[in-house]
């Protein structure tokens, strides 16, 4: 497979990605959006200095000026494409994977994703060729240190009406480089933190908070240090994930249900865009608070063009994404993180700990995301669909499955859809019981084989 993925460029340096590509990207780059102007900012990782080094020459060489701000978050480098007037710019990051691999997540004026359906499939075909060198016009370059005006605009979502306590796992990833500005502007937080010291080598846990065992340490903080709520983001930090005062994982659909709650306070009516992957639970806490929920597939990119389209408030991934409209409608872990201590503080909590606000909305059982090996995705979509036929389904994103009223002891859905870049299915099944979640679990996996 090839290091052009459909939401973002990422590879092994410098096997898959080294300096004379990343030149070629940022030319061709420059040319795909006809840019002026450009913006840049780079991860912690050991070759992101010198991969930045030769984007910025490719842009320069394509005749645009390129705004280098330096080691950024991404939704720091979200926030600088936003509020300059730039026609675009990266982030030059691969977020949650191990130190070895690098990458680019990409954004035209605006901060509006570029995906594979929309630039980076152009880029691909265009990166093929020989480069073309330098233009007639070589392109200026200027450094620009935006990290108090991004730590400012956090802060500017804080709205905690009493004291809370945080732990922190910052992962030694870029949440490390922004928290320090941004936990000193939070009036009522009182923080304890773990490797919030940015080190490209991530060498005390792999910086991807989806995995359990990677909230392990967050959860050992948050029990010695009596803290109210426990976070973990991800090595770029637009990913946190959360746990409770006990621990206790809460998923990011439960959270997405719980910081929506807020959002509609604020603005009744107003809409909230979830992925089909979440719990049953996102939309009706979303319509028991008086909004419209707006169900979409998976992907940053989908998630977005609904909440621009709709003027959505707020959005919610399972992968631990969430998406706010006065954030360039653009992801970032800190503003979750906010938004988080925000909804713990408020009056209406009175005082109750996470685990009792996130109590009923643990209404139903589900198993996670499983992924399975299938070298014919197509062909095992079929089936299902031929399978399943009984049941209410649908294909906005793969194909969902429903079976039953909400209400019905024996109710049940799933979920399976293609990885666009492996030969995988990815199964998600929730039910009303766990009895029949197991059930059904072990129905599938007869289905599709052995999980991964």
């Amino acid at each position: 497979m090839g290091i052009f993925k459909a939401y973002d460029i990422r590879g092994l340096v410098p096997s898959e990605l080294d300096a004379p590509l990343a030149r070629k990207i940022g030319y061709h780059f420059a040319k795909l959006l006809q840019a002026r102007r450009l913006l840049i900012g780079r991860d912690v990782r050991t070759h992101s200095p010198e991969l930045a080094r030769a984007v910025i020459d490719g842009m320069r060489d394509a005749g645009a000026d390129v705004v280098d701000i330096g080691l950024a978050s991404t939704p720091m480098v979200y926030f600088a494409i936003g509020s300059q007037d730039v026609d675009g710019g990266l982030s030059l990051t691969a977020s949650h994977n191990p130190g070895e691999y690098n990458g680019m997540k990409l954004c035209s004026r605006g901060a509006k994703p570029i995906s594979k359906a929309n630039g980076i499939a152009d880029l691909e075909r265009m990166c093929a060729g020989p480069y073309p060198g330098p233009g007639d016009r070589r392109g200026g370059l200027q450094q620009l240190d935006l990290l108090d005006a991004y730590a400012a605009h956090v802060a500017g979502f804080a709205a905690v009406a009493r004291p809370v306590k945080v732990a922190i796992d910052a992962a030694n990833g870029m949440a490390g480089h922004t928290l320090p500005k941004v936990l000193p502007r939070l009036a009522n937080v009182r923080a304890e933190t773990l490797f919030l010291e940015p080190d490209g080598t991530f060498p005390n846990h792999e910086a991807n908070p989806l995995k359990e065992e990677n909230l392990d340490p967050v959860r050992a903080l948050v029990r010695s240090s009596r803290a109210d709520i426990g976070m973990s983001f991800d090595g770029d930090a637009d990913r946190c994930c959360f746990v409770d005062e006990t621990g206790r994982t809460i998923p990011a659909d439960l959270m997405t249900a719980l910081l929506a709650r807020q959002f509609l306070q604020r603005e009744p009516g107003a809409r909230v865009v979830y992925d089909l992957r979440s719990s049953w639970v996102v939309k009706e806490v979303i319509r028991e608070h008086g909004g419209v929920p707006l169900r979409d597939r998976v992907g940053h990119s989908f998630i977005k063009a609904t909440m621009r389209q709709h003027g959505a408030i707020f959005g919610g991934e399972l992968s631990g994404h969430f998406y706010f409209r006065d954030n360039f409608v653009c992801d970032s872990g800190d503003i979750a993180m906010v938004t988080a201590l925000n909804t713990l503080a408020r009056a209406e909590s009175a005082g109750r700990p996470l685990s009792a606000l996130v109590a009923d909305l643990r209404r139903y059982h589900a198993t996670g995301e499983i992924n399975f090996h299938v070298e014919d995705k197509a062909g095992a979509i079929a089936a299902l669909k031929a399978k399943y036929a009984d049941g209410r389904q649908d294909e906005l994103d793969g194909i969902t499955v429903e079976y039953g009223e909400l209400g019905d002891a024996d109710w049940w859905w799933f979920n399976v859809r293609m990885s666009n870049t492996e030969p995988v299915l990815r199964l998600n099944l929730e039910a009303r019981r766990p009895e029949t979640r197991d059930r059904r679990r072990a129905e599938l996996i007869a289905l599709l084989g052995e999980p991964e």
